[in-house]
């Protein structure tokens, strides 16, 4: 049987978490901060319709971002659900491509033709943004596939939400990808709430990691909360799918502080609950334990919060600026073939 293990964060003898430099805590704090005010920015837009449609936001969650740009290859494909500004922007889409793209622009990461749900970057190795609930799973899988049959060192992180957990597709992607060893790190994002239904009223498996268990699938759960232990969970998780063992489930237990889209009021749960939450902020708590720990300098904190501000204020003068694509542009991109017969403008 499979081992669940209990993740640790031990502290070196240079009061920082694994021996790690400095610039990896500059590097979490910069990245969280970044995808905090891009969505409350986002959300502040979508107020005076400058993004419509869909729109889900990754507000609280940010800690799992960060350690995925310090415990992942940039090399390594990502796959994902909806609520995934805050990956891309990790995984190093800019802020004005990702902002342009909600707004429909056509200087967007897709040309303004995917909208909030389908961010896609080849550059990055970035698959999406997905909005069919669960179908990255084996989308992943045979990402994972592919990467195992060109023989790379790459490991496809396969993320999804405790909701998608419950879709048959996971379970024939677990079985193929531990039956063929392949390179597949399965991340499970549980903020306990799927659209706004308790992960207790529908699930009887309330601790998502036990789900690969039955595969014989190595897999743990981890304090998403926590950008320090998140790291060291991912890059155990990620050292032992490189190795050729096959793949690793890693239940992260998080929380979104607003609703599943901007038209949700989130009234399934409590305020008390929410603020219980707040209090275990992963950006509060890693700019508290830099301060304790003398890894940056507070001046060097203020430097951070004025440039990212600045990059968010210039993002959304870019994506106003920009321009919607023209109509033509809906015939684009929908075919490797240039000549498909059944498409005309």
């Amino acid at each position: 049987m499979a081992q669940v293990k209990e993740k640790k964060t031990t502290l070196a003898a240079n009061g920082s978490s694994n021996g790690l430099k400095t610039s990896t805590y500059h590097q979490w704090y910069e990245t969280m901060l970044r995808i905090r005010r891009f969505e409350e920015r986002a959300l502040k837009m979508y107020s005076i319709n400058k993004i419509r449609g869909f729109l889900h936001v990754y507000i609280g969650q940010e800690a799992i971002a960060a350690a995925i740009t310090t415990a992942l290859r940039p090399t390594d494909p990502i796959v994902t659900a909806y609520r995934q500004h805050g990956i891309a922007l990790s995984r190093g889409v800019t802020s004005k491509a990702c902002m342009a793209e909600l707004f429909g622009k056509e200087t967007g990461v897709n040309k303004g033709k995917g909208g909030s749900m389908h961010f896609f970057s080849k550059e990055h190795h970035y698959f999406g943004g997905n909005g069919i609930v669960g179908a990255q799973i084996p989308i992943g899988t045979g990402i994972a596939f592919a990467e195992k049959y060109r023989s790379t060192d790459n490991i496809c992180l396969t993320m999804f939400g405790e909701g998608a957990a419950r879709q048959g597709a996971l379970h024939e992607a677990f079985n193929m990808a531990m039956l063929w060893k392949l390179p597949v790190l399965y991340i499970c994002e549980n903020n306990f709430y799927a659209m706004g239904t308790s992960v207790t009223r529908s699930s009887n498996v309330t601790d998502m990691y036990k789900l690969g268990l039955s595969y014989e699938m190595p897999s743990s759960a981890v304090d998403g909360m926590d950008v320090m232990k998140t790291h060291e969970a991912l890059s155990e998780a990620a050292a032992y799918v490189r190795s050729g063992k096959g793949p690793y489930l890693l239940e992260i237990k998080t929380y979104r502080y607003r609703g599943h889209s901007v038209s949700d009021p989130a009234k399934y749960r409590s305020a008390e609950e929410l603020e219980n939450y707040k209090e275990k902020d992963p950006i509060d708590h890693l700019k508290a334990y830099i301060e304790e720990h003398k890894l940056l300098k507070i001046s060097e904190l203020e430097a951070i919060d004025k440039a990212i501000l600045k990059e968010i204020d210039d993002a959304e003068a870019f994506a106003e600026d920009s321009k919607f694509p023209p109509a033509s542009e809906l015939y684009t991109d929908n075919y490797v073939q240039e000549d498909y017969p059944y498409i005309r403008d």
